[in-house]
């Protein structure tokens, strides 16, 4: 049986492999078997802290809005803030609302309390 020499395909995808450890230090950009291994465990990484970036981001948004709120009005809070949009049925998602607390404080005010005089204006009556 003849020889077969792999070089040409195995070489291209080991070079491929070392493209994506170039920026690390040591056997991890220069050994194939740590380079593979380093390369899996950054995919695992990224793919989890893709989950966790959403979820700092979300805490950070809720941080900035309660912040705000609790700012000028007493006893008006976050989570009353969110519970009186769903009754009003308006769809401002929690990003949005907090760049508009960062950037345009009385228009957050305004929002609210709009919401509070028609929340507290349908108990009044009796409508809710």
């Amino acid at each position: 049986m003849t020889r077969i020499k792999r070089g040409y395909i195995a070489r291209r995808r080991r070079t491929k492999t070392r493209l994506f450890a170039s920026s690390s230090r040591g056997a991890h950009s220069s050994l194939t078997r740590t380079i593979t291994q380093q390369k899996i465990r950054a995919l695992v990484s990224a793919d989890r802290d893709r989950d966790k970036q959403k979820r700092n981001f979300r805490r950070l948004w809720i941080t900035r809005i309660n912040a705000v709120i609790r700012e000028k009005v007493v006893s008006y809070n976050y989570s009353k803030l969110i519970h009186d949009l769903y009754k009003r049925q308006l769809l401002l998602n929690r990003k949005i609302l907090a760049q508009i607390a960062i950037l345009n404080r009385n228009c957050l005010y305004m929002i609210s309390n709009e919401i509070i005089k028609e929340v507290d204006w349908k108990e009044s009556i009796g409508i809710v």
